[in-house]
């Protein structure tokens, strides 16, 4: 029981940090672009499915498409999305210039990680709140005792006290990074 609450929160840490790689830090990062999606062919692509990204420098993303006929679809999901860049476009390839930071950017920047780690603590209560309905349940349905309800009860809450330090650790690293120039 406590081992997939556990791995549970720890997906739930693992998607918080994937979304946290989306945010711009001022470096080119691949990742950043983790989040586009685009209709190829009627269906909804990431574009890493669709492009090969790579980082020739520390300040440019380059978008080379395995089909060439996807540039305008590219570029038009780039420039839609909220990554705040624009794409240029050289006839083969797309690329993306990574701005330095200013300092309301960084703000800006640091409240989307903020709001993405609550989203992540939600997920963590969520499944605290789902486990202890499930021991709840047990307990009526006389599978557990009343005392190993509670010693149940306990470990989950102690294991969401770790992963939400865990959680705020992760976020504290990430608003660290942004605010470091």
């Amino acid at each position: 029981m406590s081992i997939d609450v556990e791995a549970r929160m720890q997906k739930a840490i693992e998607s918080t940090q994937s979304n946290f790689n989306t945010v711009r830090t001022g470096r080119a990062n691949a990742a950043l672009l983790d989040r586009i999606t685009l209709e190829y062919y009627g269906t909804p692509t990431p574009l890493k499915s669709l492009a090969n990204i790579s980082t020739p420098d520390s300040s440019t993303l380059l978008i080379q498409p395995f089909d060439r006929s996807v540039m305008a679809a590219i570029e038009r999901a780039i420039s839609e999305s909220d990554i705040g860049l624009t794409p240029n476009n050289d006839g083969g390839s797309i690329r993306l210039n990574i701005p330095a930071l200013t300092a309301d950017r960084r703000k800006e920047l640091v409240k989307t990680v903020a709001k993405l780690a609550e989203e992540g603590k939600v997920s963590i209560r969520n499944i605290r709140r789902d486990a202890i309905d499930t021991i709840r349940k047990q307990e009526k349905a006389k599978e557990l005792s009343e005392d190993e309800a509670k010693k149940q009860q306990e470990s989950v809450e102690k294991l969401t006290e770790k992963y939400i330090k865990k959680l705020d650790q992760v976020t504290a690293d990430k608003e660290k990074e942004l605010s470091t120039l």
